[in-house]
């Protein structure tokens, strides 16, 4: 899943880059708006016959969904999460039994429509399961890495991070600011260093 980048995903400086198509501008970072792979279009070069300098701007950085060969192509539409999957999802909503999450890649795939999932308590990690609370494991907007354990009712998928490759791997803070894993438990803000609280993904 390292190929591809996903939405809220800080990509650069805004001051290095020329923003193009599927990105945005916040807090001066060049941010994903969509899942796909990143693109940085060099400078553009001009010059004249009585100099031998070149001005350049900023290169242009965007990104576009990855390539798909005819085969996916004609199946992507109809991709569909299996138990063991693993999948990337986004925290839509949360209450005190589970969180509701919305997939979008599947086996590093991208799939041609977005399917609910759900994490229960009980399944958000492998030990304590019995002081588990929702509300400091996830926040609505995180994106989360996760398995299918259960193709679940007709709604939703039943989704586990009970594994320690599992969790959280992109979240911002309450103040709006990008956060940075500190421990399996704990992300930081980059900008003010206040700590809050999730289930966290160990880095690959």
């Amino acid at each position: 899943m390292t190929s591809l980048v996903v939405p809220g995903q800080p990509l650069g400086p805004a001051s290095a880059y020329i923003p193009g198509t599927g990105v945005h501008i916040f807090n001066n970072q060049v941010i994903a708006s969509l899942v796909g792979q990143v693109v940085t279009v060099p400078p553009a070069s001009s010059s004249s016959s009585s100099s031998t300098t070149s001005t350049s701007t900023n290169p242009t950085i965007s990104v576009v969904k990855p390539a798909l060969t005819p085969e996916e192509e004609a199946t992507s539409a109809t991709l569909l999460p299996d138990v063991s999957s693993i999948v990337l999802c986004r925290i839509t909503r949360i209450n005190a039994r589970q969180a509701t999450a919305s997939i979008f890649v599947v086996n590093d795939r991208v799939v041609g429509d977005e399917f609910q999932g759900v994490i229960r308590v009980q399944d958000v990690r492998l030990t304590e399961i019995d002081k588990v609370k929702i509300f400091t494991s996830f926040r609505p907007g995180d994106i989360v890495r996760a398995k299918v354990i259960s193709l679940g009712d007709q709604s939703n998928y039943y989704l586990s991070t009970a594994s320690n490759e599992l969790g959280v791997i992109m979240a911002n803070s309450e103040s709006g600011d990008q956060m940075y894993p500190i421990n399996w438990k704990e992300m930081k803000s980059a900008r003010t260093g206040a700590v809050e609280e999730r289930k966290v993904a160990k880095p690959f």
